[in-house]
């Protein structure tokens, strides 16, 4: 590949690239070689403070929150244009950044998230609140008007797909926002800001600010001029922010955490089509998605012939240079992840699981990068650790079951409750298990449909609240009662 060119790695506060108050930056490696890519300003509560202000002041004095619902629109969809014009670039930055696949950022990280904003976009000008009936003397009508001022925090796996997610109904609902990027990724966040300034957008209605969780994060969770907060990320993090949101000013709080997908697979199913749907989707991103199919329950009766399908599906996954159209893992985000994941491989075999496949670092062409080897466990209990802990890496495990009921029970046995897949050729069968787990998705016959007319959110410790689909504007949205008595002021003031 050729060099990426960077774009300008400052705060983007009010339209215009800042410095930071305390002059302070934050490195960003690239996974592939763990060379470091640049510096990029890092925000602290000081800069967070300057960026709701500007927030406040687009929203309640700017041009922004007098423009009509059809011309918010049209900004969104020109900025989705814009991101489709810009998407080689973007899929750069994107790989460079992350290490996923450049494929994989072309053909789904940056198309998606230009599809999302023109969706989001068509919605703005559709936001329509209601006529109740009362009785002859009354009629009272709502309004459906945007929350303030938001902060969006997202992670690193899918750096600008997410972001576009919470932007997309934050901006339809006429909402201005402050959005902090992750620091492992902020580069094309930071590119998507010259975007913003080209679509015209007015001052201050989307600012940037890079900078640590501990930090931005925990300054935007407890700010008292912040109407609200999205957020993607761990379940651990998701706590926290609540717990800021509580003792700030009750901030309303939408949570998209983790997950520990079951993948349930009936006897009646085509065994090799099966396996080589579950080749294309199982280790997407390298599993570093919340939603990852990491728990996979096999009939027992179809278990050992599906086990050798897909064990040999899987050995054809190439790992490497993610900028190589051939590959399909490319590394995992940094060092840290890395490690994780590789602990988690080394728990599984000391608790007794066995490791069918994989299970060792991968070594680059050059012995360097965040590399792992796509891993299948099995022998593998419900109460093992990497059976219930999410790994966020590729890891699988395979566990085989007899019966609807026991499979549906052991599904259901996690905390998390994000997403799950079915597996049948029986519809009623399908619609039966689907009605019983406790997942805020469920995937029949396929895995990981994301699509921004669909809402996308978990139950339990997974998070609440939706992003995508009109769902999704609901949380963004305030909404006011207004009731009017038919008689005239004058005609009350003579009784």
């Amino acid at each position: 590949m050729s060099k990426v060119q960077l774009p300008n790695t400052k705060l983007f506060i009010n339209n215009e690239w800042v410095e930071p108050v305390h002059g302070k930056k934050l490195k960003t490696f690239n996974p592939t070689n763990g060379k470091l890519i640049c510096e990029v300003s890092e925000g602290s509560k000081e800069d967070v403070d300057k960026a709701v202000k500007a927030a406040r002041e687009a929203l309640e004095n700017g041009p922004w929150g007098k423009m009509t619902a059809e011309d918010r629109g049209k900004l969104i969809m020109k900025l989705a244009d814009l991101i489709d014009q810009h998407r080689e670039h973007l899929s750069d930055l994107e790989t460079l950044d992350n290490g996923k696949p450049l494929t994989a950022s072309t053909g789904f990280d940056i198309t998606e998230a230009a599809k999302t904003l023109r969706y989001f976009g068509g919605w703005a000008d559709k936001i329509q609140g209601k006529t109740i009936p009362i009785s002859s003397e009354f009629t009272s009508i709502t309004k459906h008007e945007p929350i303030g001022v938001v902060a969006l925090v997202v992670a690193w796996n899918f750096p600008l797909l997410l972001l576009s997610w919470k932007l997309g109904p934050a901006l339809a609902a006429g909402c201005t926002v402050v959005a902090k990027p992750s620091e492992f990724t902020p580069l094309t966040a930071l590119y998507f800001c010259e975007l913003i300034k080209e679509a015209g957008f007015p001052p201050g209605v989307i600012n940037i600010v890079n900078g640590y969780g501990d930090i931005v994060g925990d300054a935007l969770s407890h700010h008292m001029d912040v109407d609200k907060i999205s957020f993607t990320g761990s379940t651990r993090v998701g706590r926290l922010i609540m717990e800021a949101a509580s003792k700030s000013n009750l901030k309303p709080v939408t949570l998209e955490l983790g997950g520990k997908s079951p993948n349930i697979i009936f006897g009646d199913c085509d065994v090799e089509y099966v396996a080589n749907a579950a080749k294309n989707y199982v280790f997407i991103n390298n599993s570093q998605l919340c939603c990852a199919a990491t728990r996979f329950f096999v009939d027992e009766k179809i278990f050992d012939a599906f086990l050798a399908i897909f064990t040999e599906k899987i050995k054809q996954l190439k790992v490497g240079d993610p900028y190589d159209s051939e590959t399909h893992l490319g590394p995992l985000v940094s060092k840290q992840q890395h490690d994780r994941v590789m602990g988690y491989i080394k728990k599984g075999k000391e608790e007794g699981a066995v490791c069918h496949l994989g299970g060792e670092i991968h070594h680059h062409a050059d012995g360097t990068g965040y590399f792992v080897q796509p891993t299948i466990f099995t022998n593998v209990t419900d109460d093992m650790t990497i059976c219930k802990e999410e790994i966020f890496g590729p890891v699988v495990v395979l566990l085989p079951f007899k019966t609807v009921d026991e499979v549906i029970k052991r599904a259901n046995d996690t905390t998390y409750g994000l997403a799950a897949g079915i597996w049948t050729k029986e519809i009623s069968l399908a619609l039966n298990v689907s009605n019983k787990l406790k997942s805020g998705s469920v995937w029949v016959n396929d895995f990981n449909i994301l699509k921004a007319q669909i809402p996308f959110g978990g139950f339990k410790q997974s998070g609440f609240g939706r992003d995508l689909s009109e769902y999704a504007i609901q949380s963004y949205l305030s909404v006011k009662a207004i009731t009017i008595a038919h008689k005239t002021l004058h005609a009350q003031q003579q009784q």
